[in-house]
């Protein structure tokens, strides 16, 4: 090796270096942040991930080879899609950061190496071989418990990882059905106007008017529409007949509705997740209610009011701060259970104005059930909400009336909503308040 190389490699060495001394840095912030969440699986996968990140860093140094760097880069930025949201967070953007960082280098190092024909250093074994251990471990860990609760022949349970093949493989004769409910309704956001819309109704097998059903109504996110849940979905109605037919739940009606209302407010979508409110109440439970055989004795406030014990909401991301807007800060008197799935972004002050008022304070609240999953952008927000609203409420029980599951492994995503669902079933509507 002559000067000249000798000078290239040494400054190759040091910026190498720099990076991995910026990554790791960068790391060790990131993972404090998720650990400040107080969330023990946040705090694990925040740790396992900047694990994997410095050994590729530490690879790429200490092997002179920055083209290794490549994986920081793609990790990070797939890191960033999971775990980043312009609209409402970025508590995982130093992720991104490092996947910057260590692609410039990966990119600049390389060529300033093929330019030089500086050579690779050893194979970083020590490294190299670490991070393959600690991928075959979470990939490991990953796939026995997803196979052990694919084969898993109980009930809902906190920490679950796929719903039991039982309920989730292959339509079934006793199924229910699907049907498409036009209603006239307004513009509550906008202008009052008047709007038809439509949402599904699924009815379970064996469906009769002679029969008094619980009722759900089950709301998309942004983006998605009305056929989300069970038509685009539809191995949500699978699982659903399923539950119903092996006796795991009642039978009930499901409602899947759309907070969308034409082209309305479309650079502010939040303004629907409040007007919905009006649209639930005045016109869309008054059409399902009025055509369909629910216990509600009468589609009217009064009806409604007396049969609240028998009726849940529940909604996906922006569905879910429809949920929480509209029906557990808005319509407490027609509700008794709730299911926040992937958000929860209310107010105190919106929640002093609506379930701690004189008028609905004492109102029973049977269920509400909050769920995430530990690449879900929302966790870091949802979380202290959720605690909020537990520290507000008294008529909250950890444990009794409401828990807060993170779904190992899950993002947002219909996979992670799909064990949502399943749990959230199982824990609306017991055997005591149908009697």
């Amino acid at each position: 090796m002559n000067m000249k190389e000798t000078k290239n490699g040494a400054l190759i060495d040091r910026i190498g270096l720099g990076v991995f001394l910026v990554i790791f840095a960068l790391g060790a912030v990131q993972a404090a942040k998720y650990m400040s969440l107080g969330i023990a699986v946040m705090a694990l996968t925040a740790l396992v991930l900047e694990a994997l990140i410095v050994l590729a860093a530490w690879a790429a140094w200490s092997g002179r080879m920055p083209f290794l760097l490549i994986a920081v880069a793609v990790g990070g930025f797939v890191l960033n899609s999971f775990l980043n949201y312009g609209e409402t967070t970025s508590f995982g953007s130093l992720f991104v950061i490092q996947g910057v960082i260590g692609g410039i280098w990966a990119v600049a190092g390389t060529i300033f190496m093929l330019m030089k024909k500086e050579k690779p250093g050893k194979l970083p074994w020590v490294p190299l071989v670490l991070l393959l251990l600690t991928l075959g471990c979470v990939g490991w860990f990953w796939k026995s418990n997803v196979d052990r609760d694919r084969a898993w022949d109980g009930h809902a349970k906190r920490t679950i990882w796929a719903v039991p093949e039982k309920f989730d493989t292959g339509e079934i004769e006793e199924a229910g059905t699907l049907e498409e409910l036009l209603y006239e309704t307004k513009a509550y956001a906008t202008d009052g106007r008047a709007v038809t819309k439509r949402a599904m109704v699924y009815l379970p097998y064996g469906y009769s008017a002679d029969k008094k059903y619980n009722i759900l109504y089950l709301m998309h996110g942004t983006g998605d529409d009305e056929y989300y849940w069970l038509k685009t979905h539809a191995y949500n109605k699978i699982m659903l007949d399923r539950l119903i037919a092996m006796g795991e739940i009642e039978p009930l009606i499901v409602v899947t509705p759309t907070f969308y209302v034409e082209n309305d407010c479309m650079d502010g979508l939040d303004a629907l997740t409040f007007s919905f409110r009006e649209e639930l109440r005045n016109d869309l439970m008054p059409a399902v209610e009025e055509k369909y055989s629910t216990w509600a004795e009468t589609a009217d406030d009064k009806g409604f009011s007396a049969s609240r014990d028998h009726r849940a909401f529940a909604g996906l991301s922006r569905g879910a701060v429809t949920t929480a807007n509209s029906v557990l800060c808005g319509s407490l008197d027609y509700f008794s259970y709730f299911g926040l799935f992937s958000s929860f972004r209310t107010t105190e002050e919106h929640i002093r104005e609506t379930m701690l008022t004189e008028e609905q304070r004492d109102l029973p609240i049977h269920y509400v059930y909050a769920t995430t999953g530990n690449f879900d952008f929302a966790t870091p927000y949802m979380t202290p909400g959720y605690t909020m609203l537990n520290n507000l409420e008294p008529r909250l029980d950890y444990g009794i009336n409401t828990s807060y599951d993170i779904f190992p492994m899950r993002y947002h995503s219909i996979g992670h909503w799909h064990l949502s669902l399943y749990n959230f079933l199982q824990k609306v509507f017991s055997a005591e308040v149908s009697q």
